[in-house]
Parts: structure tokens; C-alpha cells; sequence
């Protein structure tokens, strides 16, 4: 009873960090760095109280085999240092944590999450379709191949007046060009430039935090998806 006290108090502890970094980021872009220190201090302090230390300092360990890997992410510029730290955190809080029953891994957020950020680009291809369907020339004045254009259709959209996004597109002399390399996160100016195609500048922490609670409440959509096959 006490060990699923424990477990309870942690899993609130991680949905309440995740809820309050998550507002943050859509507001403002940017979360403080004391937020990771306060609820990692509590996911610390909430093993002295686990029925057995040493098992639960174990599978902290083993959730911090997720850190190396975020740390890398975050500097190619995949997602920001936020979600890096996020993830560190949530490995000393609630270490693979779920209600269902199944395993999950250290990397099961990160996956879930990973797999959930697919979702905005399955939109930007249906919004595409969409006008292109009702003859707006959504690449008006590009000269691009037909297969740059449809990976363009996944990534990004032509915005009328772009807020938080990066602008996928450039002039090559008098020529208009898709930009499709890997836009850093941290790095990246937001585009202001009005009427050009962007890709949406979605909060990464929005789907971390969908991850940890799909993971929570199902599993491991990866592992699921793979025992299907």
C-alpha cells in the first residue's frame, strides 16, 4: 500500500512539472531552468521514502540511460535543451512508470513522443490536399521537383501571417526555392516574413508530456505497433 502511495505521489509530481513546463513553453517559448530543479529535487527526495531504496535506485539508473541520448538530440537540434532536461527529469521521478500492464523502457516517453509528433504533419499533408484540391496554387512561384514538393506538404505550410514558425523557403536569384534541411531548434530565428511557407515551431514538450501520459495510461506505442507485426 505505502509503494503505491509513493508511486502516486511521484506520478503527480511528473504530470504536474510536465503541466507546468508544457503552459510555459506554449507562452512564452521558453521554460526555466528552475522548474527541472525543483521537481528533480522531489523525485530525489521521494526515494528516501521508497519501501526499497536500493531496487528504486536501480531503476533510476536504468531510466538514466535516456539522458546520453536527449543530450545528443538536443544539440543536433532536434528539440530544445528543455526537453532534454524534461526527460531527465522525468527518469528520477517516475522511472518507466504505467498503469498498464506491460513494460516500458527508459526510452518509452521519448518514442511515444516521438511517434505522437508525426501527427501535426499528417494535418499539413490533409491541408495541403485540401487547397490544392480547390486549385490554390499553394507554390506559386517555386520552380522545385514534384517529389521536394510533396515532402514540403508534410513538413510545413504556406502561412498568410506566420507566428512561431521557421520559414522553409528562399530566393535562388529571381527564383523561389524549398529550404528542407533540419531546422535547429534552439538556434532558429521564428520567421516573420508574411505570406511564405513555414514549418509550425510546435512545442516539443507538448508531445513529451502527451508521451508520458499515453505511456501511463496504454504502454509503448512502439512496442505495440511491433507486436501487431
Amino acid at each position: 500500500m505505502l509503494d503505491q502511495s509513493i508511486d502516486f505521489i511521484r506520478v503527480t509530481i511528473a504530470l504536474v512539472m510536465l503541466g507546468i513546463a508544457t503552459s510555459s513553453d506554449i507562452k512564452k517559448r521558453e521554460i526555466s531552468d528552475i522548474v527541472w530543479i525543483i521537481f528533480g529535487a522531489a523525485g530525489a527526495i521521494m526515494l528516501i521514502f521508497s519501501v526499497d531504496i536500493t531496487e528504486d535506485l536501480f531503476k533510476v539508473g536504468i531510466a538514466l540511460i535516456v539522458a546520453p541520448i536527449a543530450l545528443i538530440i538536443w544539440r543536433v537540434g532536434l528539440f530544445g535543451g528543455a526537453d532534454a532536461f524534461a526527460l531527465i527529469a522525468l527518469a528520477v521521478i517516475a522511472p518507466g512508470m504505467t498503469v498498464f500492464e506491460g513494460t516500458v523502457t527508459p526510452f518509452t516517453t521519448l518514442t511515444n513522443a516521438v511517434l505522437l509528433s508525426i501527427v501535426p504533419m499528417l494535418v499539413n499533408a490533409v491541408r495541403n490536399t485540401i487547397l490544392l484540391a480547390s486549385k490554390r496554387n499553394i507554390f506559386d512561384g517555386f520552380e522545385e521537383t514534384k517529389a521536394r514538393k510533396i515532402f514540403a506538404m508534410f513538413i510545413g505550410y504556406r502561412a498568410a501571417n506566420p507566428k512561431f514558425g521557421f520559414s522553409i523557403e528562399r530566393m535562388q536569384g529571381k527564383k523561389k526555392k524549398l529550404k528542407l534541411s533540419i531546422q535547429h531548434a534552439e538556434s532558429t530565428q521564428f520567421c516573420e516574413k508574411k505570406d511564405t511557407w513555414i514549418t509550425p515551431g510546435i512545442p516539443y514538450m507538448i508531445f513529451i508530456a502527451a508521451g508520458f501520459v499515453v505511456q501511463l495510461v496504454f504502454g509503448d506505442i512502439l512496442a505495440t505497433v511491433f507486436g501487431i507485426f
